[in-house]
C-alpha cells in the first residue's frame, strides 16, 4: 500500500500543480479539488484492479488480486472493494488486520467485494 500511495500522491502533485497554473498561482481549495482527488485515487486502483489485477505495488510484492471464482475482478468489485477499504482503514486498520484472525486471512475488502489476494511465482 506504500508504494502505491507514493504513486497516489504523485499524481495528485501534477494535478494540484496544473491547477494552480491554471488558477494565476493561487491556491486551489474546496469540495470540487477534493473530490477531483478522490476520483483519481478510485481510478488509480479501479484501473489496474480490473486490468491486470495488481497495482504498481502489488506488482513489486508479486501479488495479484483476483475474485474468489479465480477470474478478473469487474468493476463492481472494485468499487466495493475500495469503499470498504477506505471504511476499513479508517477504522484505524481493524479492517487490514482482521487478516490476522480470519481463518482464510481475509482483510473487509476481500470479503465485501468476494475477491482474494494471491502471490505468484516468477
Amino acid at each position: 500500500m506504500f508504494y502505491d500511495a507514493l504513486l497516489i500522491v504523485a499524481i495528485w502533485m501534477i494535478t494540484l500543480l496544473l491547477m494552480v497554473v491554471a488558477n494565476g498561482g493561487e491556491p486551489v481549495l474546496g469540495a470540487p479539488v477534493q473530490s477531483l482527488l478522490f476520483l483519481e485515487a478510485f481510478t488509480f486502483f479501479a484501473y489496474f484492479w480490473t486490468r491486470a489485477g495488481q497495482t504498481a505495488g502489488m506488482r513489486a510484492w508479486r501479488l495479484r488480486l483476483e475474485s474468489n471464482d479465480g477470474r478478473r475482478v469487474s468493476l463492481h468489485q472494485a468499487t466495493l472493494r475500495f469503499a470498504v477499504a477506505l471504511v476499513a482503514f479508517g477504522a484505524f486498520g481493524i479492517g487490514y488486520f482482521w487478516a490476522l484472525i480470519d481463518r482464510q486471512g481475509r482483510t473487509w475488502p476481500d470479503i465485501a467485494s468476494n475477491c482474494r489476494v494471491v502471490q505468484y511465482a516468477d
